[in-house]
């Protein structure tokens, strides 16, 4: 990540495959660090991509309860 990004959070009330696609930003709290992207998702996890550092995790989608509103992450 270069540089300080502006963006808009959208709370997910109930995280779920169907709230989220591959190339979304995620957090667990809106505004939080550390930000994530959804680089895949399947049976009720995702994959995800630790936006500063490069690192990769895998996470229940319950862990995270805000994704960046579109638009938003420039």
């Amino acid at each position: 990540m270069s540089g300080a990004k502006h963006i808009d959070w959208q709370y997910l009330d109930r995280p779920s495959a169907g709230g989220l696609k591959v190339g979304d930003l995620v957090s667990a709290e809106a505004g939080g660090l550390p930000i994530y992207r959804v680089m895949a998702l399947a049976d009720g996890r995702a994959w995800l991509r630790e936006e500063h550092d490069g690192i990769d995790r895998v996470a229940p989608l319950s862990a995270f309860h805000w994704k960046a509103c579109a638009g938003t992450t420039g």
